[in-house]
């Protein structure tokens, strides 16, 4: 009998981080580092550097690929470079990558809306299309999509981030109907109110402070460190029979 520890074990793993310099998406890579992955990490922002020479000198293997994911010539070149540093296969993708823009919806700039749509969703599907064609070459693999409960809410001047993470909500039950049966689970976290970078206009205003937290039962924001659990268990064998959710980490705030 496997010991239950073994479930969770990703050693011998390869996995690509898209987004990885991010707050969660940081997270989410050191997660799967410490459960044992070979990865590499995607991101736009330079910090992605110092991050992975970080893990490197702690005993890691990790490579970062700096590209500008609203270009699909990048993403494709990106995923192409990814593999040659993983030797030509993935076992695990996860989709960390996004950003939000706040403006009224009558005013929210069409250039905004464009590029918001192109990095939230456009991109998580292309690197799904890729790292799937990969992994159903190789017998199956682990994606994880990043959404929001915005999935399932509609938000507040947030027009095109709750519009690209719905998309990424249905975007992963569909890609899951299509490949669940040949080996690949295809899951979603869903973050609540996170104490991050994206939401720090949000964490500086005090009145939609006090108006979010009557609604979350545990009274505090999410921190990146409340993905990282779930991000192992959902790129291990541990979930070898979960596929299609979007799973909420949000302190109870969709049970209210």
């Amino acid at each position: 009998m496997d010991s239950i520890l073994e479930k969770f074990s990703l050693a011998g793993k390869k996995a690509i981080v898209v987004g990885g310099a991010g707050d969660l998406g940081k997270a989410m890579v050191e997660a799967i580092l410490q459960a044992g992955a070979q990865t590499v990490v995607i991101d736009i922002d330079d910090r992605l550097f110092k991050i992975c020479e970080d893990f490197k000198n702690n005993g890691f293997s990790v490579n970062p690929i700096k590209a500008d994911i609203s270009k699909i010539s990048e993403i494709k070149s990106s995923y192409k470079a990814a593999l040659e540093f993983l030797g030509g296969t993935v076992d695990i993708l996860i989709n960390a990558a996004g950003i939000q823009r706040r403006y009224p919806s009558e005013d929210f700039p069409d250039e905004e809306w464009q590029k918001v749509i192109a990095i939230n969703l456009d991109a998580t599907f292309y690197y799904c299309k890729y790292a799937g064609n990969t992994m159903l070459e190789n017998g199956g693999g682990k994606i994880i999509n990043v959404a929001s409960i915005m999935s399932y809410l509609g938000g507040i001047t947030i027009p095109a981030y709750a519009a690209s993470k719905g998309g990424v909500g249905q975007l992963t039950k569909a890609l899951s109907n299509d490949w669940a049966a040949k080996g690949i689970c295809v899951n979603a976290i869903a973050p609540g109110y996170m104490d991050t970078q994206l939401n720090t206009a949000l964490i500086n205003d005090k009145k939609r402070t006090d108006e979010v937290f009557i609604r979350v039962p545990m009274k505090r924001w999410g921190t990146a460190e409340d993905l990282k659990g779930l991000t192992v268990f959902l790129a291990s064998s541990a979930s070898d029979y979960v596929t299609g959710t979007n799973i909420p980490v949000d302190g109870g705030y969709l049970g209210r």
